[in-house]
């Protein structure tokens, strides 16, 4: 059986992570699988990307053109969104490879246009790794549930009219993807849950399989031997925090994870010190009352693996998510996680048992959280010992490689029928 994965880049980013993840995992279950990007960043012989001089062109151009229409909305926000307006070669392409099935990921910043999905005569699953599938535009919806019927009065565009840009664009999916031949795959429960709510999905097949993991890369470390390589102290109790643009983006809660140490630790901790991978120092940093080591951007599994091993917890302070890898990755190299009881999280994190789950937004609780975690060096081994084990369990590339392969199989049983 042969697979083609879609996916913007191959390896900036969660979706992409996982869905290269995919590709590796793929062989061990009796697959041929490519991935077929927009922008291609690594030497995977599997990955197919730009190689004329006019593919490597609209590859950077494809971007900035797709963002046209949001920029006449001057008072937005800083959240993505997509219109997906771009025209594409995709066709030929997938043409040219001619699989079986075409498994979508992450498929925005102009590298797929809405229409062209449609022209697709291979069998789809489409893995949703946030909500612009089902959206008029936006990725995550900062609670806003337009989406579940129509939308419009967009909150993400500062709009107040009825027909603005999510409702066009909602308008283009509607009509185009109106008897799409597609199954849906979530990552999180919480993502499927908002799928099977959403106008356009409403009707569509869901299934929930998570991320998978390489476990031979994210695995526990000694911490005595991950900070001495890091030059970090052994001395202290090491609280990490990081993400992808991890200061900038706000629904990372970076803003929420100041609060937090602002009003409820105090300079009496001087055992404890911060970690944030992700962003490099800013210019004016904004004191948090204890030493802060910044690492920049990681793409490498080892330097990684390295960092969650030579933390004591890690903080996920965000506001809105699916499946981060970040959880999953530090609790398969045995550090417990914070984070709010949010989204997908609590796929990941068992309450007490892993990890801690805050009230949602609630700074208070998610320092109490921090504390309860640090405190007791005896509850931390067995938190550890139990992070490990989850991911073990329910998150082993193998496995999940398994659940997708068994799924293009009753797709295509189910299309050949």
């Amino acid at each position: 059986m042969k697979l083609l994965l879609l996916n913007t880049n191959d390896i900036s980013g969660g979706a992409a992570i996982a869905a290269l993840v995919s590709v590796k995992g793929s062989p061990q279950s009796g697959m041929e699988a490519e991935m077929l990007v927009q922008s291609k960043k690594s030497d995977d012989y599997s990955v197919i990307g730009p190689e004329t001089k006019l593919e490597k062109s609209v590859e950077k151009l494809s971007p900035v053109l797709d963002n046209i229409p949001v920029s006449f909305y001057k008072y937005r926000k800083k959240s993505m969104f997509s219109p997906a307006i771009v025209p594409d070669r995709i066709l030929k392409k997938i043409k040219d490879v001619n699989p079986d099935v075409v498994h979508l990921h992450w498929i925005t910043s102009g590298f797929i246009k809405i229409e062209t999905l449609v022209k697709i005569s291979k069998p789809m699953i489409w893995t949703l790794h946030d909500m612009w599938a089902f959206t008029g535009g936006c990725h995550y919806n900062e609670e806003c549930g337009k989406y579940i019927n129509n939308c419009g009065y967009c909150p993400i565009l500062s709009s107040n009219k009825k027909n603005d840009l999510s409702s066009k664009i909602w308008k283009r999916k509607k009509k185009a993807w109106e008897n799409l031949d597609l199954t849906i795959v979530t990552p999180s429960s919480w993502l499927g849950e908002c799928a099977k709510k959403s106008s356009l999905f409403c009707n569509t097949r869901v299934e929930v399989i998570p991320n998978g993991i390489n476990l031979n890369r994210f695995k526990i470390i000694d911490k005595n031997i991950a900070r001495d390589i890091l030059c970090l102290p052994q001395d202290k109790k090491l609280v990490l925090f990081g993400s992808l643009s991890a200061l900038s983006n706000r629904r990372k809660g970076f803003s929420l994870l100041k609060e937090t140490f602002k009003k409820y630790f105090s300079k009496k901790n001087k055992d404890i010190e911060l970690i944030i991978f992700g962003s490099s120092k800013p210019r004016d940093e904004e004191s948090l009352g204890f030493k802060t080591y910044y690492l920049g951007r990681l793409n490498d599994e080892i330097s990684l693996a390295l960092i969650y091993s030579a933390a004591d917890a890690m903080i996920v302070p965000s506001m809105q998510d699916n499946l981060p890898n970040t959880v999953m990755e530090s609790l398969a190299c045995g550090t417990p996680v914070v984070a709010f009881n949010i989204g997908g999280i609590p796929d990941m994190i068992d309450h007490q048992k892993n990890g801690y789950l805050a009230k949602s937004f609630e700074t208070e609780d998610l320092a109490y959280g921090i504390k309860w975690v640090l405190e007791d060096a005896n509850r931390r081994e067995k938190l550890s010992e139990n992070a490990r084990e989850k991911v073990v369990k329910e998150f082993d590339i193998v496995k999940v490689a398994k659940r997708y392969t068994d799924l293009y199989k009753d797709v295509l049983k189910i299309k050949n029928v």
